[in-house]
């Protein structure tokens, strides 16, 4: 197959920023996918529907002339998130998810959820409306291992806050390990995950062999050979459970290229043609338009879009290696083989 058309495709996990970054970096993700879910974790963090809406607007001032996309908004959950507030803001169609972030996990992450127990009676009122929880999977208990986080927060976190909220429809974002594909194949219909581009392309050894790579690193961390395999296997295998979320994150290189570097890789400009390389390299391109443009939809109860995208396979692409922003350049990520499918709407 040297040609291949399917629906347009969304991101289920995109961080965008604010300002120059997002009127920066914003067409790399229009220029491909039709809708976003937007992640919240501005400084400060989006909490509140009224946010959401400024948020939501800022965006759509900063798309390029001509360019259709939607931006799905989510909200921040904190302990002190109003149950109402969330509840009138799905109602209103603006937000389509809650974003659980424990605190200190990621990101701008330090005003998320420290006891687990504040949050039951928003938990609770979003499985009573059918609003998902988008959950960054990990704990951040100093005395557990950083390639063990992900594990450890389904045992201790995840599996008893889905047993305690029945109904509760759950996103599993950025899965990393073997373990989470396990899960999220070992329940039903509430519960979906996503799995990022540059997860299945690297593992941890990209990021510390031959010396520090800082262009590799995010979180949750890449883990073994054996979880990136695992990985490859759930987003090809044509189970509706999995779909694209392309964690894409943008930082400028001064604060990736640091002592203290910040964690996040920046998939939105190639991330088609990455996956096409990858679901021909399985030998399934044909299930790559469920992974990238129907799964994800049906989970969070939307249409499909109505547009197409076109791969075709020729020589190998040229993409930049670098966007730059009014807030500095944005090293793209580099998958380490030749992109050979050429993207077109």
């Amino acid at each position: 197959m040297t040609k291949l058309t399917i629906r347009r495709p969304d991101d289920w996990h995109l961080h965008l920023r604010d300002g120059a970054m997002l009127q920066g970096i914003l067409p790399e993700t229009a220029r491909h996918f039709a809708r976003a879910i937007i992640m919240p974790n501005l400084v400060p963090p989006v909490v509140t529907g009224e946010q959401a809406a400024a948020y939501r607007d800022r965006i759509l001032a900063a798309l390029p002339e001509g360019a259709v996309f939607e931006p799905l908004m989510t909200l921040y959950l904190t302990e002190d998130t109003d149950p109402a507030d969330v509840a009138a803001a799905a109602e209103s169609g603006l937000v389509k998810a809650v974003k659980l972030y424990p605190a200190g996990a990621t990101t701008n992450s330090h005003s998320g959820v420290r006891d687990f127990d504040n949050v039951r009676p928003v938990l609770e009122k979003m499985a009573e409306i059918g609003l998902p929880l988008c959950l960054h999977g990990e704990v951040t208990d100093s005395d557990v291992d950083i390639f063990d986080r992900e594990a450890v927060f389904i045992d201790r976190v995840l599996d008893p806050i889905r047993r305690a909220t029945p109904g509760l429809r759950v996103v599993m974002e950025h899965i990393t390990t073997s373990d989470a594909v396990a899960y999220a194949r070992s329940a039903g219909d509430d519960l979906g995950a996503t799995i990022t581009t540059h997860h299945l392309v690297i593992n941890r050894n990209h990021i510390l062999v031959g010396g520090i790579k800082p262009h590799y690193y995010c979180l949750p961390v890449a883990k073994r050979e054996t979880h990136r395999l695992a990985l490859r296997e759930a987003a090809t295998s044509g189970e509706a459970r999995f779909f694209l979320g392309t964690d894409s994150a943008p930082h400028i290189d001064a604060l990736k290229e640091h002592a203290c570097g910040c964690a996040g890789c920046f998939t939105a400009t190639n991330t088609m043609s990455i996956l096409a390389e990858v679901f021909e390299q399985e030998g399934v391109l044909d299930r790559l338009e469920g992974f990238a443009s129907l799964h994800g939809p049906a989970f969070y109860r939307l249409p499909v879009n109505e547009g197409t995208l076109t791969l075709t396979k020729g020589e190998p692409v040229s993409y930049p290696e670098k966007i730059l922003t009014g807030a500095g350049p944005v090293t793209v990520f580099d998958p380490g083989f030749p992109l050979h499918w050429h993207v077109s709407n």
